[in-house]
């Protein structure tokens, strides 16, 4: 199964996050708390995907971006944003991220593009 590191400043939305993925199938779950840490944890775990939220502190999720794709061009990251937040999504995928979910989200959009993201 593929290995899927989830970035939220929100314990919360992890446990959301990683509960959808476990219980559809994927066991190599890591977590990062902002986009600095996000950054850190990819270029030493290399995950095939990522779930990106866009509002963190420290290093936000547009900048997270941003910095793994400047190192690794073919991540594949998924931006998990709120409503309203449509000109960051648009300024997220002109970065590189290759696809989003909003919050509040359903667990079966989730998982919809979690597996397009994963076909790319």
């Amino acid at each position: 199964m593929p290995s899927v590191l989830i970035v939220d400043d929100s314990y919360f939305m992890r446990t959301i996050l990683k509960q959808t993925l476990f219980e559809a199938g994927f066991t190599d779950l890591h977590e990062a708390t902002n986009g600095s840490e996000a950054v850190e944890k990819y270029a030493v775990l290399k995950p095939d995907l990522v779930t990106m939220d866009i509002t963190m502190p420290v290093m936000d999720g547009l900048q997270a971006v941003k910095a793994i794709i400047a190192h690794h061009a073919s991540a594949k990251i998924i931006m998990v944003t709120a409503m309203g937040q449509q000109s960051l999504l648009a300024e997220a995928l002109q970065l590189g991220a290759v696809g989003f979910v909003i919050k509040p989200f359903q667990l079966s959009k989730v998982l919809e593009e979690v597996q397009s993201a994963l076909r790319r």
